[in-house]
């Protein structure tokens, strides 16, 4: 079935632009009561990042689900995976997270976790579509839904990352920089990291509502290389606006991407002895990975781009480790889903355990010259028939013959986003800018040209 509102990371979009206009997200509020929770009477967590919007949306859903018959427990702001956490171990039907991820504020979204706390399968928000397209009938008065705060979550959460460092380690003595984008780790990942012992300097703890994402966290990984290079930090932490992912930094101000956080942890374990059954990428995913992955015989799949793709191919396997280069790391045995303030956790205990510098074990993986511009595109025109017309293929072919067997080149349409994403890689950096700029020029006059 083709999709109305669910895209690879729940539902985003501008604000007041469908689908993220108040009724829509009303309707969908009722329309997932009505699927999670059937005839039974239940509980469902809200939760959100900082975005101004997230009033508007967050009523607009608890009207929904009270609609339903599903009584709802607010969080307020506060990382997306501490609601997959929260959603399990309360004993909630379901979580709801109001957050477009790294997405500016203009932008805002909806995803959903099941009472195990993992991303909902496509069956079921298929379902929830097509419960959207009928009639929208609140439940008898007796039967409405109730709110309630939620009290202490960020605390619950706090100990819970903090649950996921070894006891018999500590952080001392490291001067750590966390960058939480303004966003929903502000009260959350400066203390994590700080109560396991570490010399903290926030940055991005202002949230005014607007400045989500703005020049800061794991999108603008240079904010937080400044500030270790200014501060002679150990490394830096860079989250995204609900805290799903994140970037590093070693203390020469060298970014470490999600590709070598994931073979830092890989190779850790296997050090300790551990079974590292594989690990899951992306199509995205530098081939350096996989090379050093490879030398250490750990296997290496790619799964398509988004979380909810790595999942599946971790989910089949039965692996425990998977994400992308963008800092979307996912550590099964730690938790439900992609957890940057876990995932750094995960670095420095393995930093601890070796008496290592982070500079000194990303040095074990060399990854080669990559590119990847975003070609953005008008609203309403849609991503799949730029990348499909005649003069981008062919632009595409030109740029496949020239690599050869030397690289690789991808171009997909974003899930999250209205722009393409152009992305070429190969051992020569100077043909890797060439080749990507080629390919983004016939993809943006491509774009000139279509008709929405």
């Amino acid at each position: 079935m083709r999709r109305h509102y669910f895209g690879t990371d729940g539902i985003r979009g501008r604000v007041g632009e469908e689908p993220i206009s108040p009724e829509t997200i009303l309707k969908l509020g009722w329309a997932a009561g009505r699927v999670l929770l059937g005839s039974e009477r239940g509980s469902v967590l809200i939760g959100k990042d900082t975005r101004v919007s997230g009033y508007l949306l967050e009523s607009a859903l608890e009207a929904g689900l009270a609609a339903a018959g599903a009584d709802i427990r607010l969080i307020g702001p506060i990382p997306t995976p501490g609601i997959a956490y929260l959603t399990r171990t309360t004993r909630a039907q379901a979580g709801i997270v109001i957050s477009a991820s790294h997405n500016p504020y203009e932008d805002n979204g909806i995803k959903f976790f099941s009472s195990q706390g993992t991303k909902l399968p496509d069956d079921i928000e298929l379902a929830i579509e097509d419960m959207m397209a009928r009639p929208l009938r609140a439940v008898e008065s007796s039967a409405l839904g109730k709110v309630r705060r939620f009290p202490d979550a960020a605390g619950r959460y706090i100990e819970f990352c903090k649950s996921a460092f070894p006891y018999r380690l500590d952080l001392d003595g490291l001067r750590i920089v966390v960058d939480c984008a303004h966003g929903a780790t502000y009260q959350t990942a400066p203390h994590v990291f700080g109560e396991l012992g570490a010399d903290v300097i926030p940055i991005g703890v202002a949230p005014d509502g607007f400045n989500i994402n703005r020049a800061c966290g794991s999108t603008c990984p240079e904010t937080v290389r400044d500030a270790v290079l200014e501060h002679r930090a150990d490394l830096g932490v860079a989250l995204d606006g609900d805290g799903d992912r994140v970037i590093m930094v070693d203390h020469r101000g060298e970014i470490i991407d999600g590709d070598r956080i994931l073979f830092i942890i890989a190779s850790h374990r296997q050090r300790m002895g551990q079974i590292v059954s594989g690990v899951v990428g992306t199509l995205m995913s530098n081939v350096g990975l996989e090379q050093a992955l490879k030398r250490l015989a750990i296997p290496f799949r790619r799964a398509a781009v988004g979380d909810r793709h790595v999942m599946a191919v971790l989910n089949e396997t039965g692996w425990q480790l998977g994400g992308e280069a963008s800092g979307h790391v996912i550590c099964l045995d730690k938790s439900t889903t992609g957890d940057g303030t876990i995932a750094a956790l995960q670095v420095l205990w393995a930093m601890r355990e070796s008496n290592s510098s982070l500079a000194n074990l990303a040095a074990g993986i060399e990854v080669y010259p990559q590119t990847i511009i975003n070609v953005s595109l008008r609203r309403g025109l849609a991503a799949g028939d730029v990348i499909r017309s005649p003069s981008v293929q062919a632009a595409l072919h030109e740029v496949e013959q020239n690599l050869g067997e030397q690289g690789r080149v991808v171009l997909r349409a974003s899930g999250t986003e209205p722009v393409v994403r152009v992305m070429v890689e190969a051992a020569d950096p100077a043909m890797v800018v060439e080749l990507s700029r080629h390919l983004a020029k016939a993809v943006e006059q491509a774009a000139a040209t279509a008709v929405a």
